[in-house]
């Protein structure tokens, strides 16, 4: 299909399709330390899924970054942060784990996705966008 893009594609099957690519790729570095580490100070356990947290936020980050010009670990941090739980208290917002972030948008630069932005942050390199919307298509496809 000509001219389809990562906005032609819901969020969610995109980041499915692009996270099992990556898995079966096997070229993306995981830290070893995924199965152990909370994703954000909010949380109180790791994610369920050990295997595929790791992939699936390596989608989702690129899938963010595709959609802007630049991101930065700050705004990820934000982005993927929640609300803590303080009991009694109302709830207040907790950035997500910087070091996570950081190591996803490490993992997708060195294999070319992502490209450090001259104005600060990260953006999408012309393979990573080719790759994306490749990856978009056969998501459009199958979803037909």
């Amino acid at each position: 299909m000509p001219g389809v893009s990562v906005r032609d594609v819901p969020a969610q099957d995109f980041i499915n399709a692009y996270a099992s690519f990556l898995q079966r790729q096997g070229k993306l570095e995981v830290p070893g330390y995924v199965d152990l580490v909370k994703t954000s100070a909010g949380n109180e356990l790791p994610p369920q899924e050990a295997e595929t947290w790791f992939y699936k936020r390596a989608a989702s980050a690129a899938r963010h970054i595709y959609l802007r010009k630049q991101v930065g670990v700050g705004k990820l941090n934000k982005l993927y942060g929640g609300a803590v739980n303080r009991g009694g208290a109302p709830a207040r917002h907790a950035d997500a784990s910087g070091s996570v972030n950081r190591r996803v948008l490490q993992a997708l630069e060195k294999i070319g996705v992502l490209e450090i932005s001259p104005k600060g942050g990260r953006r999408i390199s012309d393979n990573g966008q080719r790759d994306l919307d490749r990856i978009a298509a056969q998501t459009l496809e199958d979803d037909e």
